[in-house]
């Protein structure tokens, strides 16, 4: 933060009869022992004509109230709201230089994040008692108005995983009877809140708070309709997929902080939910019906493409992937063939597989193999060798690479054995 100019900023709106205070997730995380990214400020005691005469180089946004940026830093006017209409935008604002800190920290979504502090003094002004929450590690409501805003729900469930926080009960009374209005929401902003979710060390601990207030099947159906599906018990002591899948996917996020891959982890089973009930707690064939059902939920959730298009491929090949070592040569250069031509990675594959494989000392490896036949034997090395598509026909060629890859993996599978 550049402190000599926002120490200037504040002292001429001291000298005009305002205060800044420096609020939001920049004081919670001081107070945490965290190094702060975003540096947000409340000023208080100046009209909005005023402050823009104070600071004529700051540029107005904000389309309900007046935001101000001066260089990259944001500084909002002091404002309360009530809500006049349902959805996250039927809310009524009143900025005044009249509003006070304390109500422009009320209208906050939870006290962890309704701290402010005093730029000039250093003083903290904490009304609802949030640095004591930190310390307790638990996400507390401010007030009734938190049903005003159903996004709360899912940013309760997210800072929860977060920081790895406990709901206050009372809280998580609130987030029940709120689950009809989740459906106003965008779903960009759903997806903004799973993306912040997926970013967490234990993402499992959003889903669960989520399948805990009754809320999970709003927008998570796919991830809903997983609980209580039973699996084979000696492969998946965990218990029903949804427990399986959590597993997995928090396996994936502390092996990896590619939330695309975490992604991936998230909807790899989704498929199971269609199993026939006659031959439960077998799966077979999940990873061809999951494919659908990924590709429709990434639509919904407006994930970016290059995530649909990994997590399509884990769901189609994560099955085929655990029984790499039992396929033909022919088999697994066509299978190494197929994940090379999409979006995911052998690697990340490989990471994906081992991470949903929960039998202990079972590793499963095909990534090193299967970049090594890659870089062997190619194309490029059949022309070379004057075989062309020209010459033989593009099938005949296709088919020939197939062969000498499958000869390339039937030699290496040899010295492995020895």
């Amino acid at each position: 933060m550049d402190l000599e100019n926002i120490f200037s900023i504040a002292r001429t709106i001291a000298l005009n009869g305002g205060r800044l205070y420096l609020v939001g997730g920049a004081v919670r995380d001081e107070i945490m022992g965290l190094i702060p990214s975003d540096f947000d400020f409340c000023v208080t005691g100046l009209a909005e004509e005023k402050f823009m005469q104070l600071f004529p180089v700051a540029k107005k946004a904000g389309k309900y109230f007046p935001v101000f940026y001066i260089k990259k830093y944001e500084f909002a006017l002091a404002r309360s709201e009530r809500k006049v209409s349902e959805g996250h935008k039927g809310f009524e604002f009143n900025v005044s230089d009249k509003i006070t800190i304390n109500e422009d920290l009320k209208r906050r979504d939870f006290t962890i994040n309704a701290i402010a502090k005093d730029v000039l003094t250093g003083v903290f002004v904490d009304p609802f008692g949030g640095a004591k929450d930190i310390a307790n590690k638990t996400i507390r409501h401010i007030s009734n108005a938190f049903l005003e805003d159903p996004l709360r729900v899912y940013r309760a469930a997210r800072f929860a995983a977060t920081f790895n926080f406990n709901i206050a009960e009372e809280t998580l009374e609130i987030m029940k009877n709120i689950k009809q209005e989740l459906n106003t929401l965008s779903k960009e902003r759903v997806f903004k809140e799973l993306y912040k979710a997926l970013e967490t060390d234990t993402p499992s601990i959003f889903f669960n708070i989520l399948k805990n207030t009754n809320t999970l099947d709003v927008h998570f159906k796919e991830l809903y309709n997983l609980i209580d599906i039973p699996q084979n018990i000696e492969y998946h002591p965990e218990g029903d997929v949804y427990n399986h899948t959590m597993l997995v996917l928090d396996r994936v996020s502390k092996a990896t902080k590619d939330e695309s891959l975490r992604y991936c982890a998230l909807v790899h089973d989704f498929g199971k939910a269609l199993t026939p009930k006659n031959v439960l707690p077998k799966h077979t064939g999940h990873d061809k019906a999951g494919i659908n059902i990924v590709k429709d939920f990434s639509d919904y959730i407006t994930a970016p493409k290059i995530w649909k298009q990994k997590a399509m491929t884990t769901v189609k090949y994560h099955m085929l992937a655990k029984e790499c070592d039992k396929l033909s040569p022919i088999t697994f250069a066509k299978f190494i063939n197929a994940i090379n031509r999409s979006k995911l990675t052998l690697d990340e594959l490989e990471t994906i597989v081992n991470c949903d494989t929960i039998i202990k000392n079972q590793n499963i490896s095909f990534a090193n193999l299967g970049n090594k036949m890659l870089s062997t034997v190619t194309g490029k090395k059949l022309i070379e060798q004057g075989i062309t598509p020209e010459t033989v026909g593009i099938e005949k060629f296709k088919n020939l690479l197939i062969q000498r890859q499958a000869k390339f993996i039937t030699e290496e599978r040899k010295l492995a054995k020895f």
